[in-house]
């Protein structure tokens, strides 16, 4: 008879994710405690975690985390961030020291700035100097990946399941208003410590339970656009295609998840016109970001929380408010662990985004 662990879970992997609307900085045990009540949704082969608003003395500075596999490619890639960037100070993520996760590279941590002279030179706006600075290093400077590189947020991850990543990132030593942790499951590409979720560019990153079918078109389409997609994992490319729609194009965040998972073409016809007009361009216009297949995704953004189904909801995502507290997860217990009385308990309908922010934030982002 096959024991609990012992079986592959069609549904894994596992998502969570905890915003403050007020903007009160919740600590990092609370996303911990949360994921950690999906053990047997991962494997072991990936846990990671997103925080925002963790680095209040360094918020105006991009904080580039980034995995060493030699001293030689620590040393060509600080060679590139310092003919780029102002470097103010640089250390070692503090980790602890735990047998649940070993082969650990060397992982340093950089705030930095870009270089005006560089910046006036390139004639690009400051993020995309930094993303392409990213993209350089992680395409061509071989064992060395910045994995990491927004202001006022940075990603943890490793292989191991979360609540041991979380231990050794010593995650209740941080504490920011957004929150979103992931426990991965495998089943296209091996687990190593680049390839855990959260994947991040900039301000955003992504957390993702499901498989996408699109993969293929979805990566040919934003390697158009200068990504280069090295992971071979569909993570990576739904944060690029995130940055590539609200950064470069401007659309909003609910746009953006009226183009992942954008409703069917029978639905289109029964709207009013306004409607049907915005939905036919969108399709039209952005059909190669399209994501088929099962998913539910938590995307992180500098002031915002989204979550959103594919369109049919075959993967599980479970939202809760309690006051000004938003929590999401892949399953309903993994909120109870941390908000045992929430105001609200919700499953959204699939195809249809959940998007949270601060306070008298930028509405523009929805």
């Amino acid at each position: 008879m096959l024991k609990e662990g012992q079986i592959r879970i069609p549904s894994g992997c596992a998502i969570s994710g905890i915003f403050s609307k007020s903007g009160e900085r919740v600590c990092g045990d609370k996303i911990v405690r949360s994921i950690a009540m999906m053990h047997d949704r991962s494997n072991g082969l990936g846990g990671g975690f997103a925080g925002y608003g963790i680095y209040p003395e360094y918020k105006d500075y991009y904080a580039l985390h980034v995995f060493y596999d030699s001293l030689a490619a620590k040393k060509k890639c600080e060679k590139l961030l310092e003919e780029n960037f102002d470097i103010i100070n640089l250390a070692k993520i503090p980790t602890k020291k735990t047998p649940k996760i070993t082969g650990e590279p060397l992982i340093l941590r950089y705030f930095a700035l870009p270089l005006l002279v560089k910046l006036s030179e390139s004639q690009l706006d400051e993020k995309e100097f930094v993303a392409r600075v990213m993209i350089e290093a992680n395409t061509k400077l071989s064992g060395a990946y910045i994995f990491s590189c927004g202001k006022d947020m940075g990603v943890f991850k490793a292989v191991g399941f979360p609540e041991d990543v979380g231990e050794f990132y010593r995650l209740d030593e941080y504490a920011g208003y957004s929150w979103t942790a992931h426990g991965r499951y495998p089943t296209n590409t091996p687990g190593w410590w680049g390839g855990a979720h959260p994947f991040a560019m900039l301000g955003f990153s992504v957390v993702h339970n499901g498989e996408i079918s699109s993969y293929d078109a979805n990566r040919r389409a934003i390697e158009m656009y200068g990504y280069k997609c090295t992971l071979l994992t569909d993570t990576e490319v739904i944060t690029y295609m995130v940055d590539y729609l609200n950064r470069k194009i401007g659309l909003t965040m609910s746009e953006v998840a009226s183009v992942f998972a954008a409703p069917f073409w029978q639905t289109i016809d029964r709207m009013d016109p306004r409607a049907q007009a915005k939905y036919e361009y969108l399709r039209n216009l952005f059909a190669s970001q399209l994501i088929t297949g099962p998913f539910s995704i938590l995307v992180g953004f500098e002031g915002g929380l989204m979550a959103l189904n594919d369109r049919l909801k075959l993967r599980s995502m479970i939202a809760a408010e309690k006051d000004e507290m938003v929590y999401f997860a892949s399953e309903e217990c993994a909120i109870m662990a941390i908000e045992p009385a929430p105001d609200r308990v919700w499953s959204p309908k699939g195809g249809e985004a959940v998007i949270v922010t601060l306070n008298g934030s930028d509405q523009a982002w929805q």
